[in-house]
């Protein structure tokens, strides 16, 4: 019964009798400790390689070295170079000297000697290709280019004929004395010292691995398996010239995982650095081989648990089948359920409940029904009783009309104002208008205004004509207006001045509204700026039309528009707001904006 009833057990069972975590779990640990075993030998193996193969290296740069050192051993030689002189016989016998050092080894290219006491160049080269030859034989010494010579002093790597060479650059002194005679040039070719490098190659397999030589502090490249990834070896190795010792980094060449491990070494304060790049697939190639072993087991494990898995979701997925049917039956508006199996567990009870909600649901829908219906019914009945606007200016037309013909235009003149403010105010179509519109607007409005105050109210508004055609949001001066008569003239002394005062700036609209009524009080401002910006502003009374205003100005310029209230009762209450000029329409404007009214 505990099984039957409960879907969680019958998961439990499946997920107990599944191995296939703990089994791929303890593979990946496995095949990760394998990997990094073999790579942890690779790496020593071919750091040890390399290290032998950096010390063989040094005794062949002592080779060459031993070659330049021929000059001191021929006594004629060094007579010629101490004469300083340019003869023929000079010549003959230095370029001899140049030709047998040349076919001493076969992987010399050129040897070249330039005299620091005459200038000339002496030069021999097995490469006859035009031009070539030129650059060998010209040249200069270091009286004639020290800065040139002092970046070339040692070993350095050339590109000659399209292939790296070995320059190897000895001074010739004259000893005892300390003068220098020349520089000999000796130009190796790669057959001289790849074969200390190709067995770092033997210790990765058959795989496509890559080799470096690097030479000096700049980290010239003087030999390299394949040049396509010498970019990939200086902008991922990235050792300066205090790197030392060995070491290794993992990077990925031509979109192939590997490991670069190189060894660092010096030959006379020259930096040696060998490097050799080892493809992942290489490290992984054992651990591969063992995993393949060792997955007969759990692949047979696995296509048990798969068939018992298939068994078992299958029983569970037959209830939910069902359901899933009986939900596109209500989508698509059948409300009628087939009866369902009396089962006890977490599925049956879903049925249940999914059939007790339809029921709901049918009654619900019923009831919403009928709602909107009345609904529907309630707004034809308050359409009905909506009065057109338009019939509303219609009949004030034929009231001013008719006041007209009884001889009383100023009724016809309030009542037409009247119908201007209302059209204006009940327009919702356009929210931003000319600012002439917005003063056309509280000038009607201030006039009404006037003819209910009598003498008791006057106003000035001024404004340049070059602002009139200037966009603004609709509506933001007559709740200002009206704040400063209803609640500071009229809850005053009765009697007062209001001034309407626009200014243009460079790039900024401002706009002050000022009468000398009763004031704000400090309470009221400070409420006003709590509630500037918050989403549920809690004034009343005289601020709540002016904080519907700032808010509107928020919302469509941001922190560009600001504002500010300074109130001295009875003697001036002063709204200032400054807006940002989005766009202007270059229109006809008026030649004088200035009003003045009382």
């Amino acid at each position: 019964m505990w099984f039957r009833k409960s879907l969680f057990s019958k998961l439990l069972v499946g997920i107990l009798i599944s191995t296939i975590v703990p089994i791929a779990v303890s593979i990946v640990i496995l095949y990760e400790s394998t990997s990094n075993s073999v790579q942890d030998q690779y790496i020593e193996l071919n750091q040890q390689s390399m290290k032998s193969s950096a010390h063989y290296l040094k005794r062949y740069l002592d080779d060459l070295d031993q070659i330049a050192l021929s000059f001191y051993f021929d006594s004629v030689l060094m007579d010629y170079l101490r004469s300083g002189t340019d003869d023929y016989q000079k010549r003959i016998y230095l370029t001899n000297q140049m030709y047998a050092i040349s076919k001493e080894r076969s992987e010399i290219r050129a040897v070249r000697y330039a005299d620091s006491l005459t200038g000339d160049v002496f030069a021999n080269s097995e490469i006859f290709h035009i031009g070539e030859e030129d650059m060998l034989a010209s040249g200069c010494t270091p009286d004639t280019d020290p800065h040139g010579w002092s970046e070339t002093h040692g070993y350095e790597v050339v590109q000659m004929n399209g292939e790296s060479l070995l320059a190897f650059h000895k001074h010739i002194i004259d000893y005892p004395d300390t003068a220098l005679l020349g520089i000999l040039s000796i130009y190796v070719g790669p057959e001289g010292y790849e074969e200390f490098i190709r067995p770092i190659a033997g210790t990765a397999s058959d795989a496509k691995g890559y080799e470096w030589l690097l030479i000096r502090e700049d980290q010239q490249v003087l030999y390299a398996s394949d040049r396509t990834a010498d970019t990939a070896l200086q902008s991922i190795l990235g050792m300066d010239k205090h790197d030392q010792g060995d070491g290794f980094r993992e990077l990925s060449t031509q979109g192939i995982e590997g490991v670069i491990v190189y060894v660092t070494d010096s030959y006379k304060h020259i930096p040696l650095t060998l490097a050799t790049w080892i493809p992942s697939s290489v490290i992984h190639e054992s651990a591969n081989q063992a995993l393949k072993q060792s997955l007969v087991v759990p692949i047979i494990l696995i296509a048990i648990v798969g068939i018992a898995s298939f068994i078992l979701f299958y029983a569970l997925m037959a209830p939910i089948k069902r359901l899933v049917r009986n939900v596109a039956n209500v989508k698509s508006g059948n409300f009628e359920m087939p009866p369902i199996p009396n089962r006890v567990d977490e599925l049956g009870m879903l049925e249940k409940r999914f059939h007790s909600m339809v029921r709901n649901l049918d009654r619900l829908m019923n009831q919403e029904y009928r709602t909107q219906l009345e609904l529907s019914t309630a707004r034809l009945k308050m359409l009905q009783a909506q009065i057109n606007p338009h019939f509303l200016y219609n009949t004030l037309q034929s009231i001013g009309t008719m006041a007209l013909r009884h001889g009383v235009p100023e009724v016809r003149d309030k009542l037409a104002e009247l119908g201007a403010i209302m059209r204006y105010s009940m327009d919702i179509k356009s929210e931003t208008v000319q600012l002439k519109k917005e003063i056309e607007h509280i000038e009607q409005y201030l006039s009404l205004q006037i003819g209910r105050f009598k003498n008791k109210l006057s106003y000035t508004l001024t404004c340049p004509p070059e602002a009139m055609c200037i966009e603004v949001p609709k509506m933001i001066l007559q709740p200002l207006v009206e704040n400063s008569i209803v609640h500071g003239l009229e809850r005053g002394t009765g009697t007062g001045t209001l001034h309407i005062g626009i200014e243009r700036m460079e790039s900024s609209l401002t706009i002050r509204v000022m009468d000398n009524g009763k004031g704000i009080d400090p309470d009221t401002i400070h409420r006003i700026e709590l509630a500037y910006g918050s989403s549920s502003p809690q004034v009343q009374g005289e601020g709540i039309g002016l904080l519907n205003v700032l808010e509107r100005l928020r919302l469509r310029y941001g922190t560009a528009f600001t504002w500010n209230i300074r109130s001295i009762p009875y003697q001036a209450t002063v709204i200032t707001l400054r807006i940002p000029i989005e766009s202007e329409h270059k229109m006809g404007v008026r030649s004088d904006e200035s009003v003045d009214r009382g």
